[in-house]
């Protein structure tokens, strides 16, 4: 399971360190996408697998379904990891994320998100303040 905030820089040629703590589980590759909310998704090849066939059983009739599928899974790209636990970003994906140098990453159980560091201080601090509403529509969920 993947949790905690780290915080690293994108080196000069657009590597980014894994945290040390995940990369075993990682075993050596991953599948880094398009995320929500403006980061990305980091997976280990298991979770990517069983998203992406949840992803292609959607109705492909339906519009929401085939654009989520684009973003998702067009997105995609599997990265490995190098001697020193770093992954290569794609320019597509680190244009999308609005990453430049200081990124955190953040462990979110299944996933690991990386996020522009400026960024994920103004989802965290917003959200942290909503945190009370937002439990109180998850219980409708059994959360």
């Amino acid at each position: 399971m993947f949790i905690g905030e780290f915080s690293y820089k994108v080196d000069s040629k657009k590597r980014l360190a894994v945290p040390s703590k995940f990369r075993d589980e990682l075993e050596g590759r991953a599948v880094v996408t398009r995320g929500l909310d403006g980061c990305l998704f980091l997976y280990k090849m298991d979770e990517w697998e069983d998203l992406a066939r949840k992803i292609s059983s959607l109705p492909l009739a339906q519009s929401d379904a085939r654009s989520f599928a684009r973003v998702m899974l067009a997105g995609a790209m599997e990265v490995e990891l190098d001697s020193s636990g770093r992954i290569l970003l794609p320019d597509y994906l680190k244009e999308y994320a609005g990453l430049d140098k200081e990124v955190v990453i953040a462990g979110v159980y299944n996933r690991m998100e990386i996020w522009d560091k400026d960024k994920w201080e103004s989802y965290k601090t917003a959200t942290e303040g909503e945190v009370g509403d937002i439990a109180e529509r998850l219980k409708e969920l059994g959360v």
